[in-house]
């Protein structure tokens, strides 16, 4: 079993909520992996910048959430995975999505659609979360 570390945001601008948009259809907040001796945060707002073209300031942190997966390309490998999210405000509704990591659009979405548009439970309980911050 692998452990694996990752860092995102829930990125607001004004009542609106960043969301990515998979090739698959889901929508998911931006994050991804803690690279070697990088700090958390720096991680965060590096995600989000390269995941959604997204340049963002981090306004507190709501918590972690972990889950177990199969890798797709490890087969009989289980990874263990902590997330640390960060609410974070974004500077511009500008936003590009990083097509080379399965992103086909990026969006800004009203904070109500967010939790209904999100595609995992633990990442709408942490828009709610984020949400009761504001």
């Amino acid at each position: 079993m692998r452990q694996e570390i990752s860092a995102g945001g829930i990125v607001v601008f004004g009542n609106a909520i960043l969301l990515l948009k998979k090739y698959n259809g889901d929508w998911v907040l931006p994050k991804g992996k803690i690279e070697d001796n990088e700090e958390i945060v720096k991680a965060a707002t590096r995600e989000v910048f390269e995941e959604g073209g997204v340049k963002a300031s981090v306004i507190k942190y709501l918590g972690k959430i972990h889950y177990s997966f199969r890798n797709s390309r490890e087969e009989n490998e289980i990874v263990n995975k902590t997330v640390h999210w960060f609410l974070m405000r974004a500077r511009s509704m500008v936003c590009i999505p990083q097509r080379k990591e399965g992103f086909i659009e990026a969006r800004f979405v009203h904070m109500n659609r967010a939790t209904q548009l999100a595609k995992y439970d633990d990442e709408k309980k942490i828009i709610a979360k984020a949400i009761k911050e504001l």
